[in-house]
């Protein structure tokens, strides 16, 4: 596979990524050749990656490949002949002569802002529309959603689920999976009113909980264990006491029907959240509420693109591919500094590893990748309830591996049209509007960006990517900070 002066795989056979988180990076040789390929130590020196050649770019070739966290060397066999790039880190490796290197480490997403990809991708010619055209289409949606109320976001029919704030948590647990609905808000009998919601995301944090050799919470508490005193505990957990050391309360978030889709989607953006009930109350005191629907950003996606149906052509900026649009979470490349990394799993890893990204990169869903890192599936928050199935939460998380997990929930009881929202994909010469679209169907949060014929994976675009304020001016004139959901 290599060329004989040099034989980087004298340690074949020993290398393995099996069960570890990997991070897919952007490899780039800018100088040409007929056939070009690299290899490194992320893949042990066994395999040569096949580079491939950029549209309109005969110069410029590229690669994504997984890497596990670390410090790694690298080369590039350009028509038979090992090349290091001399624009990237470099070094003298001894008998492999020059490399170049790259590091993969832990970064706290708290800390370092999302990466975002430039409006100039490997040197490609981009659309490029006016300042003015920006801005146009940024108002008018703005203006669009300021003049609709969230009473438009109420379907004709249908059922909305709300627990008992003192249901035992297992129970809530089994009821959100039998119902196959990933959050539900919660009723106070004694106050008379909704005083907040239980979500996937509990979940996740319980189960992690008993996983926790030092946890307070067993198994068996959970067929007593309240949602109020799952929350009382939550809430000692983040440190949210009153001076006297008693747990605040976290005032629930919601929408009247009268509220305008403006403010209810600021409310999506400045909570981090991916759900609001919509309740209305005809009392002043907002006595007797009546719990309406549970609103979300793809409902109000939805109502945007009905309204640019048969104008978008009007707004350039719709028509422009979304790797020229500052959007999304992007594979970084190699020799870009401070990017967040891009966290994706192969269906061997185990799901307790799954559940700890999820929670530490505060994601709501990871790519699950095979050996050529071509997308598989994905494995999301919500992908919690189907552990009710056959009390599959009590087994060791560490033995599960996400496959076995993404199984429980794809039973053959599941409808087809649930399980084509799973994995929804883009690619990056697809438009703004095409992608809106695709993000206001029902039940899909986010779409995996891939490269055309392999698969491979190149990004992330979700709900909140489109509707928060990434770029100046602001889609919305208001600040909005947010983390990626």
């Amino acid at each position: 596979m290599f060329a004989s002066d040099m034989n980087p795989a004298r340690d074949a056979g020993r290398f393995s990524t099996a069960g570890m988180v990997l991070f897919p990076v952007q490899f780039t040789w800018l100088y040409g050749g007929r056939n070009v390929a690299v290899s490194g130590s992320f893949n042990g020196w066994t395999e040569l990656v096949r580079m491939s050649q950029v549209e309109g770019c005969p110069n410029v070739f590229k690669a994504v490949c997984a890497v596990p966290h670390g410090s790694h060397e690298y080369k590039f066999l350009v028509d038979g002949e090992w090349r290091h790039d001399e624009q990237q880190p470099h070094k003298n490796a001894g008998e492999y002569g020059m490399v170049n290197t790259f590091d993969t480490r832990p970064v706290p997403a708290e800390v370092v802002p999302q990466h975002q990809l430039s409006a100039v991708i490997l040197n490609q010619a981009m659309p490029r529309i006016s300042e003015e055209d920006v801005q146009a289409a940024r108002h008018q949606i703005s203006a669009f959603l300021a003049a609709h109320t969230a009473y438009e976001l109420l379907p004709e029919s249908g059922k909305v689920v709300a627990l008992a704030v003192d249901l035992p948590v297992k129970q809530a647990f089994h009821i959100l999976a039998e119902q196959g609905i990933p959050v539900a808000p919660l009723w106070d009998f004694g106050k008379g009113k909704f005083v907040g919601v239980i979500s996937a995301s509990d979940f996740i944090l319980i189960l992690r909980e008993l996983g926790n050799h030092g946890s307070n919470l067993t198994e068996e508490e959970l067929e007593t264990h309240t949602i109020s005193a799952w929350k009382e505990g939550k809430a000692y957990m983040n440190g949210q006491v009153d001076g006297h050391g008693r747990p605040i309360p976290r005032q629930i978030i919601f929408a009247g029907p009268s509220d305008n889709l403006k403010d209810v989607a600021l409310k999506f953006l400045q909570n981090g959240v991916a759900t609001i009930p919509v309740i209305h109350s005809s009392s002043e005191d907002g006595s007797f509420p009546q719990l309406l629907h549970l609103a979300s950003l793809s409902g109000i996606l939805k109502c945007v693109c009905r309204y640019f149906k048969h104008c978008s052509g009007s707004f350039p900026m719709l028509q422009l591919p979304i790797c020229a649009i500052p959007l999304g979470t992007w594979v970084p490349r190699i020799g870009e500094s401070n990017s967040r990394p891009f966290s994706m799993l192969r269906p061997n890893a185990s799901l307790n590893s799954a559940l700890n990204m999820l929670v530490q990169a505060r994601v709501s869903s990871i790519p699950i990748v095979d050996d050529n890192d071509s997308l598989l599936d994905v494995y999301s928050r919500s992908d919690i309830t189907a552990l009710a199935k056959g009390r599959a939460y009590t087994h060791n998380l560490n033995d599960m591996t996400v496959y076995q997990a993404l199984q429980l929930g794809q039973d053959s009881n599941t409808p087809n049209e649930l399980r084509s929202q799973r994995c929804q994909m883009c690619l990056r010469t697809d438009s703004l509007l095409r992608v809106m679209k695709q993000l206001a169907n029902p039940g899909v949060r986010r779409l995996v960006i891939v490269e055309a014929g392999s698969n491979r994976v190149e990004g992330v675009i979700s709900l909140t990517d489109v509707f928060r304020c990434n770029s100046k001016p602001p889609l919305f004139r208001r600040d909005c900070n947010t983390s990626h959901r």
